[in-house]
């Protein structure tokens, strides 16, 4: 092989490895900060997961209850039913008969202990001070 294209094919090469390497790095990054999505119909009540998630659904009505600083209530999905625990102050659009998506994971009992809620809103939505 003539010493050019040698060091051509070899530039190729190691172009090709550092980039296999980089999308390596970068699809490991985004994985460790990745949480799942799931519906309450969608969890195995079984063998509920022990790690970090995202759970979705409708807050059902007539569950919210607060004690303290705890909200409760039951988050649905029209299949299935999860009894909610967050500690905290929920958003001003959180209310029953809404959408929400929450950040936690199940405590041994099968609850839902929330770390974060956000209240979902339809398309239709304007801030209070802004519909006035």
């Amino acid at each position: 092989m003539l010493p050019h294209r040698k060091k051509r094919l070899q530039n190729i090469l190691l172009l090709l490895g550092s980039s296999f390497i980089g999308i390596f790095l970068i699809l490991t990054a985004l994985n460790s900060q990745l949480d799942l999505f799931y519906s309450p119909s969608e969890l195995n009540k079984n063998n509920l997961p022990q790690e970090r998630i995202k759970l979705g659904g409708m807050v059902k009505k007539g569950s919210i209850k607060y004690e303290d600083t705890k909200v409760l209530f039951v988050l649905t999905d029209f299949e299935e039913d999860l009894d909610i625990e967050f500690d905290g102050i929920p958003p001003d659009l959180f209310k029953e008969d809404s959408g929400a998506v929450m950040l936690g994971s199940f405590d041994g009992n099968g609850v839902f202990v929330a770390e974060e809620v956000f209240a979902k809103h339809d398309e239709n939505y304007m801030p209070p001070e802004l519909s006035k």
